[in-house]
């Protein structure tokens, strides 16, 4: 698989723990909206760890942009990619990735799962095809959500925000069950978008199926 050196022109802070990175796009580069790509820092120790990163940005953008937690507690390669600022390099191969827009539908994320979101809620906000897409993002705080604007911009009413660990007067605070699903959703018979952590994406998944989805109308990627 090809190997691409690139230049960070950007890294700043987008709340306590997501870091957005502005980096060169090779020539020719090519990806679609929810794909990502393995990344490593160009440094002698962990220019061979290689991790997976969605991308945030549009396959037309002159740059490339990866929206990443840190894991600071972890001590591995997003606990480096924290420490790293503009012109620091990384190492890409060539995208890869299966979650692909089949139509309006409900989008479910937990935390940072919402990252392959971004890229198809812009490419969809430029063709002017937002209608009839919800988003579901399910995070522990208020504290962890990030580019809340966009999304409200894009989406309006059919944004909606759920805390599992915090009380915030105007939110849902709960985990996702069947008994929310059902409040939020009501129509089953949909395409669903899932991603997140691999316990969440089942949960979901198997509670989407229970309550009538057709399996072949659910579209997963975990975290």
């Amino acid at each position: 698989m090809a190997h691409h050196i690139v230049k960070v022109l950007q890294a700043n802070y987008i709340n306590h723990d997501v870091k957005r990175f502005i980096v060169e796009k090779p020539a020719g580069y090519f990806f679609q909206p929810g794909q990502g790509c393995y990344v490593a820092i160009n440094h002698p120790d962990w220019k061979d760890k290689f991790r997976p990163f969605t991308f945030t940005s549009l396959g037309d953008w002159p740059y490339l942009e990866f929206t990443i937690k840190i894991y600071e507690e972890h001590r591995g390669v997003t606990n480096e990619l924290g420490k790293i600022n503009a012109d620091a390099e990384l190492i890409i191969q060539d995208a890869f990735g299966v979650l692909q827009y089949k139509g309006p539908g409900v989008f479910i994320a937990g935390g940072t799962g919402i990252t392959p979101f971004i890229s198809i809620f812009r490419a969809l906000r430029t063709m002017n095809l937002m209608t009839n897409n919800m988003l579901v993002w399910s995070n522990k705080t208020s504290d962890d959500l990030f580019l809340e604007k966009e999304l409200e911009e894009m989406l309006g009413d059919d944004f909606i925000r759920i805390f599992t660990r915090e009380g915030v007067i105007g939110f849902m605070e709960r985990r996702i069950d069947k008994k929310k699903l059902i409040d939020i959703i009501q129509d089953f018979g949909r395409h669903f978008y899932v991603c997140g952590p691999k316990d969440f994406v089942s949960q979901i998944s198997a509670h989407l199926v229970s309550l009538g989805a057709r399996a072949d109308y659910i579209v997963i990627d975990q975290k």
